[in-house]
């Protein structure tokens, strides 16, 4: 069954057993179970319980000078015991002490590692368990730094490779080298849309792209280990480099939406990738063998691929950019307006309660809307929303939005939305829209409106700062405060702009007529 995986940074690699035998410092001599050249050892640990199973988590070479070995142990089956516990705890291999306890290895116990399976060393007089312990740990650090190495080369000719004319194929020929194997790009229908080095198996094929199926559509619960771990038999299978496996419960637990998934079929290791910003690609790599940096080599690839395969790329993208190319070469918004999508739009304009906007916190905000049409304008963020996504208060955030309006109300909607967040911040309310029901206002033909409303605002002309006050003092009932806080500027500052309205205008602003009568015209202007 196809185990998932989690993202992380190249592991400590282990150390193959033969590496530690080689060293001529230590002068360790094995002398019963296999020589796999593919045994490795993750750690070591020292212990002389007759019973270590309980302290070993697996893939230890575990030393001992057998001061826990009983007179009569040659004559039983303690030394069977013993080391199918180890074996069963998952242990790498056994190192004992010749002396201070025994001048030499216990003959029963050779006869038990050869029957179970698992390597056993001679550790001689002059060489300690902290000296045994300090070359494994060397010989990690060392393979580490190979790895780290080797990750970052990697890394480094992926984005060479994603810059190229042909990105995608580039980058599956780069990762397939890097890996030994072979890299496939699968589409959001399971089809192979590119792939790159040597060629696998059909069995293996056919594996990887039903594993991949596995990222896309999760739908199978996941498989479930038996209760507990059984003593094994001399005859039973042994995997000495394994560490052991947590009883897992009877049940299974919901399945959660996996990103990668790796498998085995025959000797070809298959690891699939979801590209989250892909819309479903999946990419499937499939090699003789893998080694603890791969999983982040390929991560690395499936980022660049699912940039290379994401929205931007997509049909959407496209229409974006041909809409704002059209836009710049002059192209009325009407005609743009369907490239965008149909029906009517929202403008949102938002401002963030802590500190300015900045371009990431402007992103988050489009995606949490449902637009990616963000404009980030100095302290205030312009969202274009579809009408059929209506917005709602968002966290950190004042937002003021417009009526539903057309390609050609796009300016005045604008306006509204402005006028919208003012009121918000004024009000101190997370989000305010914009009224748009039918007013006595209507009932006046709109030129004449507008003539009117340039004849008794002339003295303001060309005085914007005094309107706008004069505009959100008037929507604010009044209010000093918080026009002072719309606006951004002192309640003494709000005082002296609507003096010098009223000076201007020769009004009595204190008139609710006159107030009145302003208000209309403020709104036609």
């Amino acid at each position: 069954m196809p185990e998932t995986i989690a993202p992380a940074v190249p592991p400590t690699p282990p150390v193959t057993l033969q590496a530690l035998l080689a060293r001529d410092d230590l002068a360790l001599r094995q002398i019963a179970g296999p020589a796999d050249p593919g045994i490795v050892i993750h750690w070591a640990h020292t212990s002389e319980m007759a019973d270590p199973y309980p302290y070993l988590l697996g893939g230890e070479l575990l030393l001992t000078a057998g001061v826990h070995i009983p007179e009569a142990a040659g004559s039983g089956t303690y030394f069977d015991d013993y080391v199918a516990r180890i074996v069963a705890a998952g242990g790498a291999a056994l190192g004992f002490g010749v002396a201070p306890v025994h001048d030499t290895v216990p003959r029963a116990l050779v006869a038990a590692c050869d029957r179970y399976g698992l390597p056993l060393l001679e550790v001689p007089p002059h060489t300690t368990f902290s000296a045994v312990a300090r070359a494994v740990w060397q010989l990690m650090a060392q393979a580490r730094l190979a790895e780290l190495r080797r990750v970052t080369e990697a890394q480094q000719s992926l984005a060479a490779a994603a810059s190229r004319p042909d990105p995608v194929p580039s980058v599956l020929r780069q990762l397939a080298q890097r890996l030994g194997g072979r890299a496939v790009l699968y589409g959001p229908d399971g089809t192979e849309i590119a792939g790159a080095g040597r060629e696998t198996p059909q069995g293996a094929r056919r594996a990887l792209a039903e594993l991949a199926g596995v990222v896309r559509h999760p739908t199978a619960p996941p498989p479930t280990a038996p209760r507990g771990r059984p003593h094994p038999t001399p005859s039973a299978s042994k995997a000495p480099n394994a560490p052991k496996t947590p009883s897992a419960p009877s049940a299974p637990a919901p399945r959660p939406h996996p990103t990668s998934a790796t498998d085995t079929h025959g000797a070809t290791h298959l690891a699939v990738y979801a590209l989250g910003a892909g819309e479903g690609f999946v990419l499937g790599v499939a090699a003789p063998r893998r080694d603890p940096g791969d999983h982040t080599i390929a991560s690395v690839a499936a980022v660049l691929l699912a940039l290379l395969t994401g929205e931007h790329q997509s049909g959407a993208g496209a229409a974006r950019s041909s809409a704002l190319v059209r836009l710049l070469l002059g192209a009325p918004p009407e005609e743009v307006a369907p490239l965008l999508g149909t029906g009517q739009w929202l403008v949102v304009h938002a401002r963030p309660e802590a500190q300015a906007p900045d371009a990431v916190a402007a992103s988050a905000l489009g995606a949490a809307l449902g637009s990616p049409l963000v404009d980030l304008a100095r302290d205030v963020v312009r969202v274009l929303v579809p009408a059929d996504r209506e917005p709602g208060p968002q966290p950190g955030w004042t937002l003021g939005v417009s009526a539903a309006a057309g390609p050609r109300e796009w300016p005045a909607a604008d306006t509204q939305a402005a006028r919208a967040l003012a009121r918000a911040r004024a009000t101190r309310t997370p989000l305010v829209r914009h009224a748009a029901r039918p007013a006595l206002a209507d009932l006046v033909p709109r030129a004449d409106a507008e003539t009117h409303a340039r004849t008794l605002l002339a003295p303001l002309a060309g005085q914007a700062a005094l309107a706008d006050t004069l505009r959100t003092w008037l929507s604010l009932h009044g209010s000093w405060d918080r026009t002072a806080v719309a606006l951004d500027v002192h309640r003494n500052t709000v005082r002296q702009r609507i003096a010098r309205c009223a000076a201007l205008l020769a009004a009595d602003l204190d008139d609710p007529d006159v107030r009145m009568e302003l208000w209309f015209a403020l709104r036609r202007d």
